[in-house]
């Protein structure tokens, strides 16, 4: 397993942008695919982004398609979430994952970092 520190959280205006980063520790990072997923208050946690261990592939949830894009640098041990024209429906604690599997599931990341606020001001 790889432990996983998100950061870049905020409170932005509606239409504005953030930039989280999700850095993880251990030398396997690379082989792991990486997912975001959200939480809204009183809400599941739900499926934003996963991209596969060579970045080759990505997914994305309909809501978040052509406004947030999935990228990472496996030199650095990071993964990025570029959040563009954000919406207050936006607004959630944003947490990044590691998996085995390319998936949309929880169930198939096995790493978790803390999660870090969005908060999205209409």
């Amino acid at each position: 397993q790889v432990s996983l520190v998100e950061s870049g959280g905020g409170l932005v205006q509606a239409g504005g942008s953030l930039r989280l980063d999700c850095a993880a520790s251990g030398r396997t990072f690379g082989s792991y695919h990486m997912g975001w997923f959200r939480q809204a208050p009183g809400k599941k946690r739900e499926f934003v982004a996963v991209m596969a261990w060579s970045g080759g592939m990505t997914y994305y949830q309909d809501s978040v398609k052509g406004r947030f894009t999935i990228s990472r640098d496996n030199a650095k041990n990071t993964v990025y979430l570029q959040m563009n024209s954000l919406k207050p429906e936006d607004t959630a604690v944003y947490y990044c994952a590691a998996g085995r599997r390319l998936s949309l599931l929880e169930a198939d990341f096995g790493s978790w970092g803390q999660g870090t606020q969005v908060t999205v001001s209409s």
